[in-house]
Order: structure tokens, then sequence, then C-alpha cells
């Protein structure tokens, strides 16, 4: 059975997040603050596979919550909660490590089509990688570059570094289709399952933080190349013609 963080301070929709994903067969914890999140995601025993974080928190906001738990090393999968849905808000969520968000009022099916969503990205992923099916192999090595799609972690110049689900997911998706243009568009349905709801530039914002950190010069990239109107490839060794 799955468990599931809510992070909300607003005691009567806490309440009713609670109440209906237990219905749909969800272990679920509530905690009204970030520091209260926090502490159970980096310290308490019990695993948690998928956070709920609303951006509106007294004390620490959702987006420093995000920060730190990335900081602190925990890449459990986040859908942030924003009251505005602004796109400006929905950026700074995903530049601070958050895998998706919904903006406020939501209907409790698209809730549970995302939270679903994400945690068969995470059994798939695991899957993929413990029966070899993906096209890409579990530990894929390109110029000096390692990354264990399994564990979520790229190595560069022995240096260790965590990616989060959506980052790992994208950069995956992109590495089996080598060589070839893909759409924002259509990362956006393939990696993310959404058509219609998400600005283009949430795709834009994950490969600037895949270019940090794989690439020598991110602002003349040669791993993750920009295709002008079209969207992203990728290549593997920029020394040989495609």
């Amino acid at each position: 059975m799955k468990r599931l963080l809510v992070v909300e301070d607003e005691e009567h929709l806490a309440n009713g997040l609670k109440f209906n994903l237990e219905a749909e067969g969800y272990t679920v914890d509530v905690d009204e603050n970030g520091e209260a999140a926090l502490h159970r995601l980096t310290q308490g025993s019990n695993r948690v596979d998928l956070v709920l974080l609303d951006v509106m928190l007294p004390g620490l906001d959702g987006f420093e919550v995000v920060q730190r738990l990335r900081a602190a090393g925990s890449f459990v999968p986040v859908v942030m909660l924003t009251a505005r849905g602004h796109t400006d808000d929905v950026l700074r969520g995903f530049e601070h490590g958050a895998d998706d968000y919904l903006p406020k009022p939501f209907d409790l099916s698209i809730l549970l089509a995302r939270i679903q969503g994400l945690l068969r990205r995470k059994t798939w992923l695991e899957k993929d990688s413990a029966a070899g099916s993906s096209q890409v192999p579990d530990e894929y090595l390109f110029c000096g570059r390692r990354i264990d799609f399994a564990r979520q972690v790229l190595e560069r110049d022995g240096v260790a570094q965590p990616m989060t689900l959506m980052e790992t997911t994208l950069l995956r998706h992109l590495i089996e289709r080598e060589g070839h243009a893909v759409s924002r568009r259509m990362l956006l349905e393939e990696v993310w399952g959404v058509r219609h709801d998400t600005d283009t530039r949430t795709v834009d914002n994950f490969i600037a933080r895949l270019r940090r950190a794989i690439e020598d010069e991110p602002s003349s990239p040669q791993h993750l190349q920009t295709v002008r109107g079209v969207g992203y490839r990728f290549v593997a060794n920029p020394t040989v013609a495609l």
C-alpha cells in the first residue's frame, strides 16, 4: 500500500484529502507545516511514496520545503498545490525540485490522476531497470558521465548527484531517442502525461536543470541540444556527426 504525505495547514482541506485518498486505498499522513514535514521526510522511519505539498504554509513555505528536502538527499516525488497557479509560481516550484503541480481548486479525479501518474512512472522506472526492458541500459555511460536510472543518480568527475523522478524520466526519454528532435509538447504528453494544463516552459526549466548537471558549459550545451522551433535532442558524442 502506497503511503502519501499531505502537507496542508487548512484543516478542512487536509482532512478532506486524507478521507478521499484513504478511500482510494492509500495510507495518508498529514502535517500542517513545513518543519514537521521535513522532519518526517528526513528523520522519520516510515517510507513516504509521494508528497502533496501546499505552497502557502506557515513558517517555511512549500518552495523552501522542497528545496531543503532535495538538499537533504530526499528525492521522493512531490506534487505542489498552489492556490494561484501562476506560471511564475509553477516554474519556481519546478526550479526548487518539484515533480508536478496542481492549481487550487482542483477536481479529485485530476488529483488522483496526477498521483497515479507519478507513482506509475516511479514503478516503471524501477521495473525497467530490474528487467532490462528499456532501450537504455540501467547504467548509461557517455563522455565520462554515468547515469544510474534505478537509483536516480548522475555521476560526473567522481561526484554523485541525485536526480528527481521527472529529471530522470525526461533524460531517459531523450536518451532513448538519441539524435532525434523531440518537441516540447510531445515531451509534456509522453513524460508528464499532460496536454493542455501545463506551460511548455516546464520542459525548458527541466532541461536547464539537467544542463547544469551534465554540460561542461550549460550556456553552450553539447549533449542536450536545442532544436530551434521544435524542442530538444540528446547527443551522447557531439564530436560524431549525426
